[in-house]
């Protein structure tokens, strides 16, 4: 593309990547693990929230930063004109996000190190898998959508993780179930995000990344549906906080 590091932004990179993790994951779930002390474990787990909890953090206020800041009004906001380039600063924090939900397969690993592979789920590995593919296309094609959803999505996880890391050090917050609640509202903004595009998009001349617009309501569609029929409504799904709790 010229604008990212060719060796992170590439179609090969990211088939290496998607498939690495599917082909470690199986793997290292059917061999037998080394058993990590509860309070290594826990420290391991700490550190990874904190990182997560950060970055979302500055993510979120940077693409904020630059939503307000180059972003000349709101239908700039949800609907780029044809040609974008995914280049400026809003397109840095996208590109930081893409590798930020690569460095999330971290939370994997630590499922299988805590030994609780009943939460090694068919959802988490999808979740995890296609948001990186996602992340991608949407990088990729200068998806009109980027701008919000990349600081609804960062906001969400810094609720997830400040949830977690309080879990990890003993606290055991009462309101895990808003964290859920947090996630599948955000699906739903996701959608009114959609529909704005789509409104824009025949009702003007067009917005950018209109194909990877399909891909991205595809994918939220089928994660609601997993999300909603799968995972307990009482009970947030775990990147990398209860695993611990429950050890």
């Amino acid at each position: 593309m010229g604008k990212w590091p060719n060796t992170s932004f590439s179609h090969r990179f990211l088939t290496l990547t998607v498939l690495s993790y599917i082909s470690f994951t199986f793997v290292l779930s059917q061999l037998s693990r080394p058993s990590l002390s509860r309070p290594l474990f826990k420290s391991i787990t700490a550190v990874d929230n904190i990182f997560l909890l950060t970055l979302s953090f500055t993510m979120a206020l940077g693409c904020l930063a630059s939503n307000f800041s180059q972003v000349p009004n709101f239908k700039n906001l949800v609907c780029f004109p044809r040609g974008t380039s995914p280049s400026g600063p809003l397109f840095f924090w996208a590109y930081i996000f893409y590798l930020s939900k690569i460095v999330e397969f971290i939370d994997t690993l630590l499922i299988i190190l805590s030994g609780s592979m009943k939460r090694l789920s068919f959802i988490h590995g999808y979740h995890h898998s296609m948001v990186v593919i996602m992340c991608y296309i949407c990088l990729e094609s200068a998806q009109s959508s980027v701008p919000m959803v990349l600081v609804t999505n960062c906001v969400v996880h810094v609720v997830m993780y400040t949830y977690y890391l309080l879990c990890t050090l003993g606290m055991h917050p009462k309101w895990k179930k808003i964290v859920t609640d947090f996630q599948l509202v955000q699906f739903r903004l996701s959608f009114l995000i959609m529909a704005v595009v789509v409104f824009y998009h025949f009702t003007a001349s067009g917005c950018s990344g209109i194909l990877s617009w399909c891909f991205n309501g595809a994918f939220i569609v089928s994660l609601l549906y997993l999300f909603s029929t799968f995972m307990p409504r009482v009970t947030p799904p775990m990147p990398t906080s209860s695993r611990v709790t429950n050890n």
